[in-house]
């Protein structure tokens, strides 16, 4: 009995220190957690911190001196977006005003593409002033300046906002895109900009500032030979722009936007380019692609579509009439995007055969508030066949006729292109 009581204590007492072990093993591995933790490779730190959201990436930093260092690595400050927002007329996030601070003394200089998103407020336009005006030690590849309201830019004064935009244009030698649409920018201001950045911009939308000459985006285009992209509006296009956009030291320019808007209706004189305006483009950049935005009413149209007009994506904000749709039809054979917002009473049939017959490269379609005989519909999809990617119409849109009514077209349709297709349906709540 005793040898198994002594046995019993034995195994009672190895059970008993058995645990013991991996105890100290655990309370070892915790207390070299934080070391570990704190001692990861810079690297690997920058990757985990590239895919976290800011203010997670500052609560981070809280963490040890090693991940407050990470937080603070040029690599993550190249790219910012300050949104910056009043809170009494905005639900929008805003910057914090002590990280707009920090990022100022700190990290200027590393910034290389930024986006200022203001609301609709003065206040929030003058911040995003004050800002530019503090970046002199920076060189920015891409500035882009988006109002997500009305243009709160276009309130501040011009000498103000001018100030601002110069300091940035003139530290910064290798600027690649800019977009400042709906702001007072003007010729002088683009001046400082080509003198600067002539041999880097490849990209400039500066729709609706309406301070700029066709003259001053004329010294753009002779001197920056290396643009791509341009987005303006139509009172700045001209003969001479075009020319400048196709000589042989300009590359080929890849997308042209023009925005063709009706501030005071019945009151507003619009120019006519030239067809051999447009033929020289062509010419020189045969795969660019011209997109118009057409914001006018139906009398303003006199002087479009008359000559043919090398558009490849063609939107139409407003009502538009029949006689335009169908000049669309004879004047734009590269067309390849049609977007309809309204029409009227009168059914497009003859206008849409028309342009799927002449339009060949035609492979979006949106309708809104128009009128086509469904006869109509089946015959233009038919014509159009399976390069129609994109096929957006409102059921209202669509007339039954003696031979497909509403039920059956989509059955229509869909073998025509190859695939399931319904007509949009209007939401109800």
């Amino acid at each position: 009995m005793k040898r198994v009581l002594q046995g019993d204590e034995d195994d009672s007492s190895t059970s008993s220190e058995g645990p013991t072990e991996p105890r100290k093993k655990v309370r070892q591995l915790d207390d070299e957690a934080p070391s570990t933790w704190g001692h990861l490779p810079q690297e690997i730190l920058l990757h985990v911190f590239q895919h976290l959201p800011l203010l997670d990436r500052a609560y981070a930093s809280q963490v040890c001196r090693s991940w407050n260092e990470a937080f603070h690595m040029p690599e993550l400050w190249r790219c910012f977006e300050f949104e910056l927002n009043q809170p009494a007329t905005s639900y929008l996030k805003a910057t914090h005003p002590d990280l707009i601070k920090q990022i100022i003394k700190r990290h200027s200089n590393h910034l290389q593409y930024v986006s200022f998103k203001v609301d609709s407020s003065t206040e929030s336009a003058e911040a995003a002033c004050g800002i530019l005006s503090q970046l002199v030690n920076c060189s920015l590849k891409t500035l882009g300046l988006i109002s997500t309201a009305r243009p709160s830019f276009m309130e501040l004064p011009k000498s103000h906002f001018i100030s601002a935009l110069t300091v940035v244009f003139v530290n910064s030698k290798s600027l690649s895109s800019l977009k400042i649409d709906d702001t007072p920018v003007d010729d002088p201001s683009l001046k400082v900009l080509v003198a600067n950045n002539s041999d880097t911009l490849k990209l400039l939308k500066m729709s609706s500032c309406p301070h700029v000459s066709p003259a001053g985006i004329l010294c753009v285009a002779d001197q920056c030979h290396g643009l791509r992209e341009l987005a303006l509006n139509y009172h700045l296009l001209s003969d001479e722009l075009l020319l400048a956009l196709s000589s042989e030291k300009h590359v080929h320019l890849e997308h042209l936007r023009i925005d063709v808007v009706s501030e005071n209706p019945g009151q507003t004189q619009f120019h006519t380019i030239k067809k051999s305006s447009w033929d020289a483009m062509v010419r020189h950049s045969p795969k660019f692609n011209l997109v118009m935005y057409f914001f006018l009413y139906e009398d303003e149209f006199g002087p479009f579509f008359r000559d043919e007009i090398p558009v490849t994506h063609l939107y139409f904000g407003r009502s538009v009439s029949k006689d335009v749709l169908g000049r669309v039809g004879l004047t734009c054979p590269r067309l390849v995007e049609l977007v309809v917002c309204a029409n009227g009473l009168r059914p497009l049939d003859e206008e849409l055969i028309r342009i799927a017959e002449r339009c060949q490269q035609l492979s979006a379609i949106g309708l809104g508030e128009c009128e086509v005989s469904c006869s109509a519909f089946v015959e233009f999809v038919k014509m159009c066949g399976r390069r129609l990617s994109q096929l957006s119409i409102m059921e209202e849109v669509l007339i039954p006729d003696h031979k497909y009514s509403l039920d059956e077209i989509h059955w229509e349709v869909s073998k025509h292109l190859g695939r399931v297709w319904f007509p949009d349906m209007m939401p109800t709540w």
